[in-house]
């Protein structure tokens, strides 16, 4: 598995889809906060406006842009950007939208059209990497599908077409053609803005990333700094300033790190006991396993697998 696909495996990447709407300006909207999501909303017609909190200037979105609000922040849509913003619980009120067909706000014939698709990308609330949390509060991709390959533009039309249709089985192709659109717009920013950005850096840099790579595809490899440069093809200095500088993570950090979500995800989804979880994770005894595990998460190995698990028995 490639790098980018091995990261938001394991941070178990799924999409939800709301609603497709049809506003007609002057129109508002808020979408409030929410945890461990990167809310979306791409413009399949027309234009408006996107407030991300704690940054004051409107961003435009015109007709075929996506803008991913990376870590679920307060934020308004509207058009004009000057509109009185309702909440998402309100506008669905007044629409009387039951969660069939289209999110219609506004009266026809009043003005400016808006057809937005709109959901979001959540994560294992316990997950946690350095690649998401470098990102910066939102990506904005103008043109997404003309800026992407062919065979994507015609996923975006097929969401926009699928979403909110009551054709069988529509609502599952439009969510789970939403997930590969996520994939894409992170690929794409590493890419272009995130080669320069510090946490994100490494992952376009040819030789980090070939370390980053090994790290993956064996993480139960007992590493050292001077193996991973030999892979990067650099001296040891060389690697570890270049790693530290792009990433903002040492080598061996990056390393602990990955292998304790590893472990967190065995932990959740196996009964395999914790010996073999520790040897899977890269650790050759149990005990230095669990200093790691606790020092990372709080809490010792055995101790999570209770509280992860005991809710999932319970359900069923």
């Amino acid at each position: 598995m490639d790098l980018l696909s091995d990261i938001l495996n394991l941070m178990q990447l799924s999409g939800t889809l709301y609603f497709r709407t049809s506003f007609t300006a002057p129109w508002g909207l808020q979408v409030p906060r929410y945890e461990n999501v990167s809310r979306f909303h791409y413009v399949h017609r027309g234009r408006c406006f996107a407030r991300v909190k704690d940054h004051e200037a409107p961003v435009v979105l015109e007709q075929g842009d996506l803008i991913i609000i990376t870590r679920g922040a307060l934020h308004i849509l509207s058009d004009p950007a000057e509109a009185e913003a309702q909440s998402v619980d309100k506008v669905v009120e007044i629409s009387g939208f039951t969660g069939r067909g289209a999110l219609i706000y506004g009266e026809a014939g009043t003005g400016h059209e808006t057809q937005l698709i709109c959901g979001h990308f959540a994560f294992d609330p316990g997950a946690k990497h350095i690649l998401l949390d470098a990102l910066p509060a939102y990506l904005l991709i103008k043109d997404y599908g003309k800026s992407t390959p062919d065979w994507l533009d015609d996923t975006l039309k097929i969401i926009g077409g699928e979403a909110g249709n009551d054709g069988l089985g529509s609502d599952l192709i439009a969510l789970k053609l939403s997930e590969i659109i996520f994939t894409q717009a992170i690929r794409k920013y590493l890419s272009t803005d995130g080669r320069t950005r510090v946490g994100l850096a490494g992952f376009s840099d040819p030789r980090i990333c070939r370390a980053l790579e090994a790290i993956h595809a064996e993480p139960s490899k007992p590493w050292t700094v001077e193996d991973l440069a030999r892979v990067a093809g650099l001296s040891r200095t060389s690697f570890s300033n270049r790693f530290s500088e792009l990433l903002a993570h040492t080598p061996l950090n990056y390393l602990t790190a990955w292998r304790m979500q590893i472990a967190r995800r065995l932990l959740i989804d196996s009964k395999l006991p914790i010996i073999d979880v520790a040897e899977q994770s890269g650790y050759g005894s149990e005990a230095a396993f669990g200093r790691v595990f606790k020092r990372h998460f709080e809490i010792p190995p055995a101790s999570y697998r209770r509280t992860r698990t005991a809710p999932l028995q319970q359900s069923t």
